[in-house]
């Protein structure tokens, strides 16, 4: 005799649902502080070659492509995903993206945009006014 257990169903599907899938978007961290935007995107596998950063009036784009070369080998598994990613940003007039650099390190790609110096914190002095008051005269016309 088969019973039929719809928890099954929903225990297998739960499952599917928290299996990692690949994703087409670069992931990444920003940072800010005082005098700095840091943005660090995960490019793991990819060289500087592949990198691609563009600026265009406050929007950052950065794009990779990572492929290799599996022809003619049988795939027994492909979790890695290849292909081409874009990532863009609307970045704030705050920055100063005529400074804009950007590295690769151990598959982390750091691009820093520094604040520009009119956009930074600072204090302003608050001045005194005069100490001596006069009074006015007022009369009434009643």
């Amino acid at each position: 005799m088969l019973r039929f257990d719809p928890f099954a169903d929903l225990d297998r599907m739960s499952r599917q649902v928290e299996r990692p899938t690949r994703s087409s978007v670069l992931a990444m961290d920003a940072i800010r502080d005082d005098d700095e935007v840091v943005i660090y995107f995960d490019v793991p596998g990819v060289s500087r070659d592949d990198i691609e950063v563009n600026v265009e009036k406050n929007e950052l784009t950065v794009r990779v492509e990572r492929r290799w070369d599996d022809s003619g080998q049988q795939k027994l598994a492909q979790e890695r995903a290849q292909g081409t990613f874009t990532r863009s940003l609307m970045l704030g007039d705050a920055l100063d993206l005529d400074q804009l650099t950007a590295d690769l390190d151990e598959g982390v790609l750091t691009v820093k945009v520094p604040v520009s110096e009119t956009s930074k914190q600072r204090t302003i002095q608050v001045g005194g006014g005069s100490s001596s008051s006069e009074a006015i005269d007022a009369t009434s016309s009643d």
